[in-house]
């Protein structure tokens, strides 16, 4: 009962934010689930998600080629895609934080 207001819940968000997809590892049953929240907002409500894995390295992610190929079938449609090479915003303001002063 939980998990299907949880699904609901998400379901009726304007947005979705999905920060650091790829970054904690996906059991079987945890990209299942996920993959049924895009499933559920393929083409009723936005979806952002932030990753540093190219789409190549999602097989391993989710665990099954045809999962990963029906999930990025339905979350590349109508899509844009930015992607962004650098350092990062984290470790430079942290960097910053911690110099001594001059």
């Amino acid at each position: 009962m939980r998990l299907l207001n949880l699904q609901k819940r998400l379901s009726r968000l304007k947005l979705l934010i999905i920060d650091e997809l790829g970054f904690v590892p996906l059991s079987p049953t945890g990209a299942e689930l996920l993959f049924e929240v895009f499933s559920q907002r393929y083409e009723r409500g936005s979806i952002l998600v932030t990753t540093n894995l190219p789409f190549d390295e999602w097989t391993e992610m989710f665990g099954s080629e045809r999962l990963t190929g029906a999930l990025l079938d339905r979350l590349t449609h109508h899509v844009h895609i930015i992607e962004m090479n650098g350092d990062s915003y984290r470790l430079r303001q942290s960097s910053r934080a911690t110099a001594p002063s001059s």
